[in-house]
């Protein structure tokens, strides 16, 4: 398995950098071309719906040529073209004529749809990205303009022979009026001002981090950390002074009735110690969340040793995506080792079915969104349509990698030796449970445990989703791995708690209920995901929804399976070691 992960992580490195480079070095001469690459546009509030940049009239090259993409790239949407515009290295234009096109009446309403919706365009130049509006009009009313720029200024700033900074401005002096429904002739210009500046080229990409780390964002996030940290303090106080102490009380008590049973019987979590340890139902089904459970963890791991050595990067274009994928792909067997091993502890016998359970447990609803997903982006053209070639690459990587390295780990698991640490042997039939009040029940239970972690990072989750499905730029890794270890720590500690005070109670099924206390804190998310959409962003659309939802019902899943397993193992961890302080007959 240490060949796995270390693998891993050094093929992440090398996808991860390798959608860094581009056609040169990064250094030019006065005069070279320095090439244009015009991405996409989309609704501004639509992140997911983007479309190729010439699928608006504008003026296409004579010759399409598009740019060689990798594979994050073209899952992250990029759908790049190299575009008519002429900035060479340090040459200034005041006004140069892009293309003079005559817009008919289709042209018009698609342009007029485009403003209406807020358009934006994106390119790249020198990897580095710009962005501009395609129009504007008034959207309250219907009285005022559409109106159309037709004049891009691009400012570039350079140090010796280095592209450092560009940005691209419309001049609202430069417009067209497309209200009317009538055939027009319209002259697209644009100029180019070369400014030479003194930052240096290891630090081009700041500007595009300096918003998430100004000082009143930075204290919210730390803002956010206290709070987490007081959470955490709270909960570690409750365990040390009530746990802690009731166990004590428990210890004691039951080594005296150990001498003295005759009149009285025994109660509490002594009582259940020969059905504790009794195997959940559905064992296979359980192993399985605990081998995708596991997985997600040393992914989640990994992406964050990616992120705090500086590999994500703003607009490192689809290191992210790439880095998933592989390593999810390269650490399966990790979770057919998990679940093969721990099946075989809890005395399974068909582990192929298992290890099919295993495989088919996160990437199955996964693969069924996607083709969903895929298949809404077709239908609407637009660039979040993978093309038939990426999704045999998937299928290859899925097919040649994740498979067998899950029946690797699978068959390295089903033959360990490694056996069910027990310490109290488990009886023939299971005891009846009491009857409990209401609040004793699964969902009430679930809502508990979910409510104190979720506490602890609902203040991040809003600049993650603001990152995500918006424009803002997400660069403090580092607060948000602490904050992730909380959210482990707050989740464990507070299933242990939970776990305690069902024994507590005599009731013996714990297993499954582990679990589910603690991957809980996925609903929680999902249900910040239903606030997020309906009141802090100004999403629409069907494709736009369907994208959120579906992609972000699938990481809640992840969240419930990874949280759920730490849950599980912090709760085997407490009951094998409260079992083995007291002695059971």
């Amino acid at each position: 398995m240490g060949m796995f992960l270390v693998l891993a992580l050094a093929l992440a490195f090398v996808f991860a950098y390798g959608v860094e480079g581009s056609a040169s070095d990064h250094r030019y001469s006065k005069g070279d071309h320095v090439p244009l690459y015009a991405n996409k546009v989309g609704p501004f509030h639509n992140p997911s719906e983007t479309y190729r940049y010439f699928d608006l009239p504008f003026c296409p090259p004579d010759k399409v040529t598009e740019k060689r993409e990798d594979l994050g790239e073209v899952l992250n949407g990029d759908r790049m073209v190299d575009a008519r515009y002429k900035l060479h290295f340090q040459d200034d234009k005041n006004s140069e004529l892009l293309c003079r096109k005559k817009l008919t009446k289709d042209d018009l309403e698609k342009f007029r749809e485009a403003v209406k919706k807020d358009y934006y365009f994106q390119m790249y130049y020198d990897d580095l990205p710009i962005w501009g509006f395609i129009g504007k009009t008034d959207r309250e009313t219907n009285a005022d303009p559409f109106l159309l720029y037709k004049h891009l200024h691009f400012e570039i700033l350079y140090n010796n022979d280095r592209v450092i900074e560009i940005t691209v401005r419309t001049d609202p002096n430069f417009t067209v009026d497309i209200t009317e429904d009538k055939e027009i002739e319209v002259d697209f210009t644009y100029s180019v001002k070369w400014v030479e500046t003194q930052t240096p080229f290891e630090r081009r990409m700041d500007k595009y981090s300096k918003s998430s780390s100004l000082p009143q964002h930075l204290e919210i996030h730390w803002f956010s950390i206290i709070n987490s940290c007081v959470t955490v303090l709270l909960l570690t106080g409750f365990l040390a002074t009530i746990l802690m102490r009731v166990l004590k009380n428990d210890f004691i008590k039951y080594s005296h009735d150990e001498e003295s049973t005759d009149d009285q019987e025994e109660t509490g979590w002594k009582y259940i110690h020969g059905d504790v340890f009794r195997y959940p139902p559905h064992k296979s089904l359980f192993c399985a969340v605990l081998g995708s459970g596991t997985q997600l963890f040393t992914l989640a791991i990994f992406i964050f040793m990616l992120a705090l050595v500086g590999v994500f990067y703003p607009y490192n274009r689809g290191a992210l995506y790439t880095a998933l994928v592989v390593i999810y792909a390269l650490t399966s067997g990790i979770a057919g080792y998990t679940a093969a091993s721990f099946y075989r502890q809890l005395e399974g016998s068909n582990w192929v079915r298992n290890l099919l359970m295993t495989g088919c447990l996160f990437c199955g609803p996964l693969f069924l969104t996607f083709c969903f997903l895929n298949t809404v982006a077709i239908a609407y053209n637009a660039t979040a349509a993978l093309p038939f070639g990426t999704i045999v690459v998937i299928l290859l990587i899925w097919t040649l990698v994740t498979s067998p390295l899950l029946v690797l780990g699978g068959i390295a698991g089903k033959n360990s030796k490694v056996e069910f640490q027990a310490p109290c042997r488990t009886t023939k039939y299971p005891r009846e449970i009491p009857t409990l009040p209401w609040y004793r029940g699964t969902i009430p239970q679930m809502a508990m445990a979910g409510f104190l972690p979720f506490s602890a990072i609902y203040i991040e989750l809003y600049y993650i989703f603001a990152s995500v499905w918006g424009h803002k730029i997400y660069t403090i890794y580092s607060i948000l791995f602490i904050v992730f270890i909380i959210l482990i720590i707050v989740t464990a500690f507070i299933t242990i708690a939970l776990t305690y005070f069902q024994l507590a109670v005599e009731d013996h099924e714990w297993w499954w209920r582990s679990v589910l206390c603690g991957g809980s804190t996925g609903v929680f998310i999902f249900g910040y995901c239903l606030y997020y959409y309906f009141a802090r962003s100004d999403m629409n659309g069907f494709m736009q929804t369907s994208f959120f939802f579906g992609y972000m019902t699938c990481i809640c899943y992840g969240f419930f399976l990874m949280l759920g397993t730490v849950g599980f193992r912090a709760s085997l961890l407490f009951v094998r070691h409260i079992y083995r302080s007291i002695k059971c007959e």
